[in-house]
């Protein structure tokens, strides 16, 4: 998450209850505050955004197309922070829900959410107040009213610094995806006025990388100077928690299968095989067509994607439809540039997605092996949250992603 300043969250809340209802006068009593309070929240906000949120109309006070795209975004934060409220509530067996103007105070600090996520990144109070320009002493009492307000614990101190408790990990997660709606806010404003601009972090994995997500990104920043693109290339497993988390836009990569109650959506773009690949004058490689088998494949020394992976079972299925015993991997990496290097270092052969060494192969310094393998085909896609609404920055990217796989489809048939 970028580290510019975010909306004030009790201006936001404001602006909510006079959309909701119509009336400063309304919002005002919902929130046990005078109507001149409410009114200068909306001042404030209006000026932070630089646009006009509510327009007056004998209705009442109806939101500007600025204003809908704020209230959008604010239905997802407060959806957070009120389920959070309502889950610190039951945790302390309190009969008491989170509404509209009952969520606690305590959750309306958008600084203090901010210092949360720190800490939990950090692990280390002076870290988090550095960060964030503010005192040890400061960090100590933000983190006191946080846990004073949850009613438990939310981190311990361990020897690897401060740690999260369980039940901190479950408040972070809703945390962090309450700020990470809150930071799109300006660029979803920006967006109406012609402008896209803004992060995008992408999870990339390994089939996505070579052809796909390059072609992109070059489209995006050709056409969208304002954009910013971060790719994060950790395990599949750690990408899907910050997706979820809203650190991460969407994954680009080799699709895995999402049931209903992931909370995750695909969607496919284009289907790839895998293939095996030596060095060119590998010994292997000069073997007459079709002259090759499975059988000549065991003794050799293998790179092979790690043993959860989709791929990797793919893989050994081909020899144990032979009664063979898969070979073991003498390195298991989805590193390309690894592979790359061993590749054309040695005789090790590797089993992969033609795509992911596409430039080398082209150039004739690796080749693709005449071994036919069957039902190794893997779909390559998106991975979503479902019902996120993704970020201008991020929608312009899965567009260019999209066009750039369309591009692809045809040179491929044409080839």
């Amino acid at each position: 998450m970028d580290h510019r300043d975010l909306l004030n969250l009790a201006y936001l809340r404001a602006f909510r209850l006079v959309a909701q209802t119509g009336s400063a006068t309304r919002a005002a009593a919902a929130l046990f505050r005078a109507q001149s309070a409410v009114t200068r929240s909306l001042q404030e906000l209006e000026a932070a955004v630089g646009e006009t949120l509510l327009e007056r109309r004998p209705s009442g006070m109806l939101p500007t197309p600025a204003g809908r795209a704020v209230l959008l975004r604010c239905q997802r934060i407060f959806g957070e922070l009120e389920e959070l409220a309502q889950w610190c509530a039951a945790r302390q067996s309190r009969r008491r829900t989170a509404s509209g103007g009952t969520l606690p105070a305590f959750l309306l600090n958008t600084r203090r959410l901010q210092l949360f996520s720190a800490l939990a990144r950090h692990r280390h109070m002076p870290s988090a107040a550095q960060t964030l320009g503010l005192s040890q002493p400061a960090v100590s009492s933000a983190i006191r009213i946080m846990e004073t307000g949850a009613g438990m614990p939310l981190f311990y101190r361990s020897p690897r610094g401060l740690l999260l408790t369980s039940e901190g990990e479950t408040f972070l997660l809703h945390v962090r995806r309450a700020l990470n709606e809150l930071r799109h806010i300006p660029d979803d404003l920006a967006a109406l006025r012609g402008t896209i601009q803004g992060y995008v972090t992408v999870g990339s994995l390994p089939l996505g990388r070579t052809l796909i997500l390059p072609g992109a990104i070059a489209r995006v920043a050709a056409q969208y100077p304002g954009v910013r693109i971060v790719t994060d290339e950790s395990a599949y497993e750690t990408l899907v928690a910050g997706l979820r988390a809203g650190d991460i836009d969407f994954v680009l990569g080799a699709l895995r299968q999402n049931d209903a109650s992931s909370g995750l959506v695909n969607e496919r773009l284009m289907s790839e095989d895998i293939v095996v690949i030596a060095r060119r004058g590998h010994p292997l490689a000069g073997a007459s067509a079709g002259g090759l088998t499975l059988k000549d494949l065991i003794s050799a020394q293998w790179i092979l994607p790690r043993s959860q992976a989709p791929a990797r079972g793919m893989f050994e299925a081909q020899f144990k439809r032979w009664k063979l015993k898969p070979p073991m991997p003498t390195v298991e990496t989805a590193d390309l540039a690894v592979i790359r290097g061993l590749l054309s270092q040695t005789d090790m052969l590797a089993a992969v997605s033609a795509q992911q060494l596409h430039y080398e192969c082209e150039s004739g310094q690796l080749v693709v092996m005449d071994i036919p393998l069957r039902n190794t085909r893997r779909d390559i896609g998106l991975t979503l949250r479902a019902g996120s609404t993704p970020s201008p920055a991020a929608r312009a990217l899965i567009d260019a992603i999209r066009l750039t796989v369309d591009r692809l489809g045809h040179e491929m048939r044409r080839a």
